[in-house]
This record gives structure tokens, sequence and C-alpha cells, in this order.
């Protein structure tokens, strides 16, 4: 009787044994599973960015083959100086209809083929570029890249803000703005590779070889899915939930981000006229929004980027370099150290956060842009100040990069409310498109005014008011999502106060 209860005790513990092991091999291939899925969700929202990344080559590769293609063109063409500064400048001014286009487009047919159309167009002005005859159709060819370029920078970060998970939007959000450095620095280096050529042949081909990014686009197409919140805007529920169970590591966090997106889309379905009347006559929460988003983007470009990049050639010129072969390597040096730290950018934006990066950012600028005025003022031809000139340019382009470079394009993707976000961000995006044009379009006639040393303690001026632009009207939005980010600001007297903490905010979302 005793042998017979063992036995049925052992039987027991070995079943139990059993059923320990059974449990821990489920609790494991949940696990594995979980983190495959994880994998997988982070390689297609990669992707997605990515593609959705490849209409800001277009932008970049402009400015950075244009400033060594004008030295050709002026050559070639027999351009005076004042259409060099309007072929070069038109481009950002034109830009803004295509910005301004891009809002309503992109509700009416979808963020994914806005991106599309925007290829398109700028395909059909770099053609026109490299074939024309005359600066008259060369004009042409500017104006229909400008429009295209436009819509492009408008929309990318938007799509990328709406399909991203909260935890990586800000490095995903600054694919853009690397995309753009990488354009640039293949801008450059074309420059310094066909610049050996006839002089009639070797701009139309810097020029043309522009074209081949957009070709990319049209695969792209097939891979990136529409935004999930677009989605939701034209009622496709089901296909937005598709959309977020591919986007987020779990079943459960899409479906909670569905019901996000449709609390806050379901008061947002306004008509164009009550978005457009809203924007113009805002609430404090919306003049809030307008005023870091759009500020923010004009900052970036009225601290003289632009000016530096396009006229990298005329800056080192002015320093003493003399030869247009060692004018354009230098600015691939500065093209290199752009996309170097356009990527720092990326891993520190989502860990250090938005505010801290913009500090380093706008002070660092402003020490840099304050050194190359009083370098080229006071050591002009001497190799010492060569040196220094070089040093300055490349600090300029490393700090903007590292800070409002990126974070400029994500704050004005993340801080609109859905029913605002494509128009405000094509509000921002004109915003930095004219003030890019007017500083491409008078730099050389200022610099002629007041030197060029004098133009760049101007910028440093202005540089030294971004700071405090920073300070003032830029909170940190760094692991909240879209969501509780318009409640951080809709709040008007937790602005006044001080940030709000996620904690806060999420007791905001629970009250609403």
């Amino acid at each position: 009787m005793g042998i017979q209860e063992n036995g049925n005790e052992d039987e027991k513990k070995y079943k139990r044994m059993d059923s320990d092991v059974a449990e821990e091999e489920d609790v494991s291939h949940c696990d594995h599973h979980q983190q495959d899925r994880t994998n997988t969700t982070k390689k297609f929202v990669l992707a997605c960015a990515i593609f959705a990344s490849l209409n800001s080559v277009l932008l970049g590769y402009d400015v950075g083959v244009m400033s060594g293609a004008i030295l050709f063109i002026q050559e070639d063409l027999k351009i005076s100086e004042v259409q060099e500064e309007v072929l070069v400048g038109i481009l950002s001014i034109i830009s803004l209809l295509g910005s301004l286009a891009g809002g309503k487009t992109s509700d009416a047919i979808g963020r994914k083929w806005t991106m599309a159309f925007a290829a398109i167009v700028f395909q059909t002005g770099a053609g026109i570029m490299a074939l024309a005859p005359s600066f008259a159709v060369l004009m042409m060819g500017r104006l229909l890249a400008g429009i295209g370029i436009g819509f492009g920078v408008m929309i990318a970060p938007v799509y990328i803000a709406e399909i991203s998970p909260a935890v990586a939007r800000g490095s995903l959000t600054s694919f853009p703005e690397i995309f753009i450095n990488l354009g640039i620095l293949l801008g450059y280096i074309s420059n310094y590779a066909f610049s050996g050529l006839p002089v009639h042949i070797n701009w139309r081909i810097m020029l043309a070889v522009g074209i081949l990014p957009s070709v990319f686009i049209g695969f792209a197409l097939f891979i990136i899915p529409e935004s999930p919140r677009w989605l939701v805007m034209r009622d496709r529920i089901d296909e937005a939930r598709s959309v977020l169970l591919k986007t987020n590591e779990s079943e459960r966090e899409a479906e909670e981000r569905l019901a996000e997106i449709q609390v806050a889309g379901s008061s947002e379905k306004y008509e164009e006229r009550a978005v457009w009347r809203e924007l113009l006559n805002p609430s404090p929460g919306v003049r809030q929004m307008l005023i870091t988003g759009c500020g923010i983007q004009c900052f970036q470009q009225i601290t003289g980027i632009d000016a530096t990049v396009y006229y990298s050639p005329t800056i080192f010129k002015d320093a003493g370099i003399k030869s247009n072969a060692e004018l354009l390597a230098a600015t691939v040096a500065v093209g290199f150290t752009k996309t170097i730290f356009i990527l720092v950018a990326i891993f520190l934006v989502d860990r250090v956060g938005r505010k801290p990066l913009l500090y380093v950012s706008t002070i660092g600028m402003t020490t840099c842009l304050f050194s190359l005025g009083l370098t080229l003022s006071l050591l002009g031809d001497d190799p010492v100040g060569i040196k220094l000139a070089i040093l300055s340019v490349c600090g300029n382009v490393a700090f903007f990069s590292v800070g409002i470079g990126p974070v400029c394009w994500v704050l004005s993707s993340e801080i609109f409310p859905l029913r605002l976000r494509a128009q405000a961000s094509a509000l921002g995006a004109v915003g930095s498109r004219v003030s890019s044009g007017l500083i491409a379009m008078s730099f050389l006639s200022v610099s002629r005014a007041i030197t060029v040393g004098g133009t760049f303690f101007v910028f440093a001026a202005i540089s030294a008011l971004s700071v405090a632009f920073v300070s003032k009207c830029v909170p940190e939005t760094k692991g909240k999502s879209l969501e509780q980010i318009e409640m951080l600001f809709l709040n008007e007297r937790q602005w006044q106060e001080g940030e709000l903490e996620l904690g806060d905010v999420e007791h905001l979302v629970q009250k609403q």
C-alpha cells in the first residue's frame, strides 16, 4: 500500500515537472515570437522611412550640385551675377508653391501618392535643365524642379511622423534631413568628378545625375503603405488597422494607437475652409504651435546655412583659394562633415531629446559664424586664414546637422493636431523655403555691399537670436505620442508655467 502511494506521488511529481517544462517552453516560444515580431516591425518602419526620404535626396543634390555647376553655367551661358543669384535662389522661392499645394494634395490623394507626384515633377524639371540651350529654358526647368521639391520636403516628415511609433519618431523623422545631407554630398562629389569635362557638357551631366534618385521612388511605391492617420481621416479603418499592425510591436499596441487616432480624428474632419480659417484665426494653443513650428523653420534658414552650402566656393575664394579644383575639393570636405554629423543627430534625438540638441546646435553655429566673419575680415589670402575659414564652415555645418537641421523637421511634423497637420506643415515648409530663397538670392549682393565677412557677422547675430527662441518657444516632445503633444500645446496654463511631464499629459488625455 505504501509502495503504491509512493508510486502515485512520483507520478504526480513527474507530471508537474512535465507541466512546468511545457509552460517554460511556451513562454520561451512566446518571447521568441515577440522578438521576431519586434525585429520585423523595426525593419518595416525603417524601410518606410528610408523610401519616404528619397525625395529629400533630390533637394540636397540640387543644393550641392548647383554650388559647383554655377561656375560652369556662368562660363558657358555667359550669365550675369544677378542671373546667377536668381537661378540659385529661385528654386527655394518657387518650391513654396509645391509646399502650399502639398498640404491639400496629400489630404486629397494621400501622403504616399503625393510623394510619387513630387518625384515626377522634379524629374521633368531636371531633364529640362540638363538639356537647356539658354538661360530662359534653364529657368523653366528650375521652376518645375522647385515645385517638385516643395511637395517632397513638405510631405516626407509628415508621412514618417504619422507612421512611426512614438519611441523612434524623432530618429525616423530626422531621415529627410539625413538624405538632404547625403544629396548635398553627392552633389559636391558630382561637381568634383565631372569638372574636368568640357565646359558645355560638364554642368549638364551634373544636373542630369539628379534624376536617378527619383527612379528609386517608383520602386518604393510598391513597398511603403499609406499613412494610417490619413486612412482614418478617410474612414478606411480596416486598412489603417492593417498598417498599424505592421508598424507596432503588438496587436494590443496597434489597437490602442488606432483608438487614439480615431478619438483625435473624430472631431477633425474639417472642410478645407475650416482648416485655413483655424490657421488664420488660431486659438492660443494653435497659435503657439504655429509660432514654434514656423519659427524654427525660418530660423533654420535665416542663419545662413543655404548661403554657406550654395556659395561655399565663393566663401573659400574670398578666403584665398584660387583654382576651381581646390574650391570644389574644399566643398567636398564640407559635404562629408555635414553628412557625418547628421548621423550623430539620429542617435541622439530620441535619447537626449529635441531641446538639448537645439541648444548645442544654435550656440555652436553662433560661435562658428562669428569666427568665419572674423577670419574673412582679418585674414583674407593668408594660409592660416584659409584653414580657419574651412574649419569655421565645417564647424557651422556640423553644429547645424547635429541639431536645428533635423530637429526642425521633427518638431514641425509632430506638434500639430491631425486636422491641421498637413496644412500647418506646409506653412512651415513655405517659411523655410522663402527664407532660404531670400538668403540665396541676396547673398552675393549683400556680400558686395558689406563684404563676405560682414555678411557672416549678420548671420551670427541672427543665430544668437535663435538661441533665445529655442529657450522661450520650444517645448520638449521626446517620448510623447502625437496626441499627447497636441494636449501639451492646448493646455495654455501648463504651457505658460513650463513643460508638462508625460504623466501629466496622459492625465489630460484621460480627462478629455
